[in-house]
């Protein structure tokens, strides 16, 4: 059984409230539901949300030292934070970056990811199916 470890950073706590129009009307509970029951006995999944980088850069070096795959929502840190892009290149963990809309078709800020160039690989713009397609590259690696 792998593990893995499913990591969000801000604001995604307010999903199913905050523009569903972008981000659409399920909580974070009900895509925690919905990965688990994907995954099933197939992989060991830890669930975290924080509105603070420093809380995700120790989160990935955990995942990193026990070897687990990240599937990683890092929100609006996505775009600034070169602490949590060396987390994840210094810990060595495989992770998958995930976003629920299409950032590159919203606000240019948006287009940059300091997390992509360390990123096995990079998910966006199919709601929550990106946590789905992300759980799937992990376990078919």
């Amino acid at each position: 059984m792998r593990d893995i470890h499913v990591l969000n950073g801000p604001n995604l706590n307010l999903l199913g409230i905050r523009e569903p129009g972008i981000y659409g009307a399920l909580t974070l509970a009900d895509i925690e539901r919905r990965l688990r029951d994907r995954a099933g006995a197939r992989a060991a999944l830890t669930f975290r949300q924080s509105n603070h980088e420093g809380d995700l850069v120790t989160w990935v070096h955990e995942a990193g030292a026990a070897g687990a795959g990240v599937i990683l929502n890092a929100g609006a840190y996505t775009h600034t934070s070169v602490a949590l892009r060396d987390a994840i290149s210094g810990a060595k963990a495989e992770v998958i970056e995930v976003h629920l809309s299409n950032v590159h078709a919203r606000e240019s800020f948006r287009h940059h990811s300091y997390i992509a160039p360390v990123a096995r690989g990079v998910i966006a713009g199919f709601g929550p199916l990106s946590y789905d397609l992300a759980l799937e590259a992990l376990l078919a690696a």
